[in-house]
This record gives structure tokens, sequence and C-alpha cells, in this order.
């Protein structure tokens, strides 16, 4: 339930019939996976335009085609690479602002990359990359919307500051810095360059409450979950598990460096697969 889940949130970065995503959305209904994956083509497809190194100016025209295909499709003429997903709008009330949303968090770091951003603006950048898959996710799981929402936005930040805690190097190698620079100060690291962030010895300061926050979403989020119905939460529990699971092998690691990659063992994730996906 985040454009690096669904796509990883996020693995949009890895092919989808190996990510934690096409897992959880191939137990679905044949109607609800289809929804799910055309959001997962939408999500993947705005977050290559937004990662690739094109130069800048096309990179936010291609993002800005995108705002102009959604508008079309919500008129009644949907363009050609979302006329599938028409159906799926209409079938389960997927939301335009959603849409639009994912792009406005795909863009903020077309115009240039970010680095430290405010807490307030980390807590946007994850409602719109995250948690706006989420509100359209929750839709084609079927949860009633006030449930929906909550769990859309406990779990879509749970994902991506998971997200962000893993792939601080893979980051940094781009040129991006997405922990908060209020507590990069308060751990005594004034600089926004994001090789020399990764490298300083304060960095586990940084990292040790930005999962703390993760767990706590994914707590709330849990919390949501079991007062649902099982079969209506089988798939984001599925992909809750799974990131929680990483999110917990980051923390035993540690985040000092050398920071070796963390990966949920084959068997865990069949575990996880068997415990939630079989009602």
């Amino acid at each position: 339930m985040s454009v690096e889940a669904a796509a990883n949130a996020g693995d949009y970065g890895s092919t989808a019939s190996g990510s934690s995503f096409y897992a959880a959305m191939r137990i679905l209904p044949r109607a609800q996976r289809e929804a799910m994956f055309q959001i997962y083509s939408f999500c993947r497809q705005v977050d290559d335009i937004a990662d690739s190194d094109g130069p800048r100016p096309e990179r936010l025209a291609a993002l800005q085609q995108w705002r102009d295909d959604i508008d079309a499709l919500y008129q009644g003429n949907p363009p050609a690479r979302l006329k599938d997903t028409a159906a799926s709008v209409k079938t389960f009330g997927l939301k335009r602002e959603d849409f639009l949303a994912i792009v406005d968090g795909m863009e903020m770091d077309v115009p240039q990359d970010i680095r430290a951003p405010d807490l307030a603006t980390l807590d946007l950048y994850c409602d719109r990359v995250a948690s706006a898959v989420g509100r359209l996710s929750v839709r084609v799981f079927g949860l009633p919307e006030e449930d929906g929402v909550q769990l859309a936005y406990h779990l879509g930040r749970a994902l991506q500051l998971t997200n962000i805690l893993r792939d601080i190097d893979e980051d940094a190698g781009l040129g991006r810095l997405y922990l908060p620079r209020e507590w990069l100060w308060h751990a005594g690291i004034t600089n926004n360059d994001p090789a020399r962030v990764v490298a300083d010895r304060a960095l586990p300061k940084v990292c040790a409450p930005l999962a703390e926050r993760a767990k706590m979403h994914f707590q709330k989020a849990d919390e949501i979950m079991k007062r649902n119905s099982r079969r209506a939460v089988r798939a984001p529990r599925i992909m809750g598990k799974y990131y929680r699971a990483i999110l917990d092998l980051l923390i035993a690691r540690g985040f000092a460096a050398p920071r070796a990659p963390v990966r949920v063992s084959k068997a865990a994730k069949i575990g996880i697969l068997l415990r939630y996906a079989i009602i």
C-alpha cells in the first residue's frame, strides 16, 4: 500500500512476480486482483518517470501528461493506457484525488532531489506516495470508509518509513536523503549531503526514532485490521507482516555503517502467506 510497497512500497523497484505486493494480490478475487494490478501499473509508470535520469523538464512534462490523462478518465474519455481502469474506477469508487496525489508525490523528487525534508514535508511525501495508494487499495478490498482511510493512513506510513530506513544507502547513491531535518539536527548532523550523512557515526540516533514511528504505525494498522473482516484485510495484512519483518531485521542489524542489506527469508515469506492468505 505504497508506491514502493506495491511496487516496493512500496517493491516497485523489483519485478511484480518477485514482490510482496504480487504475492498478496494473487489471493484476491478476479475483479479485485485486476483492479489492484491496474493501480500497480499506474504507480509503476509514474515511479519510473520520477526515478529516471532524463532531463527534469521532460519528467515534469510526463507527469503532467498523467494528470491530464487522469482528468480525461474521470470525464469519461479515458486514454488508451487507462481504458481498463475505467471499469475499476466505477466498480470500486476509486477517487480522482488519490491518483493525482500519487503523481504529486512522485513529482516531489523531480524539480530537485529531496534532501533532509522537515517532518511536515516528509509526512506529506509519505501520504502522497504511500497512503494515497492505500486509499485506492482499501476501496478495492472493501473496507468500511472510516476504517479504510485510517488503515491507509497508518499502514502507508509504516511501509514508507520502512522503505526509507531500508534504502538509506541506495537513496544516498541517487543524491536523495529522506531522513527528517529536525532529527538530523538533534543528532548533531547539520550537513544535508547524502553521502556525508550516511557515513556519519550519529546516524543511528536519527534512524532509531524513525523506526519507532514506523512501529507505532504498524501497531495502529494492526488494531484496525483486527476489528475488520479477515477476508477484507488479507492482502494488507500480508504486506504489513512482510514489511514489519523487514523493519525488525533492520532494527536487529542496527544503522551504523557498514549496513548490510536485509532480506526476509523465503521460509518466513511462505509462513506469512500460509498464516494470512488462508481463511
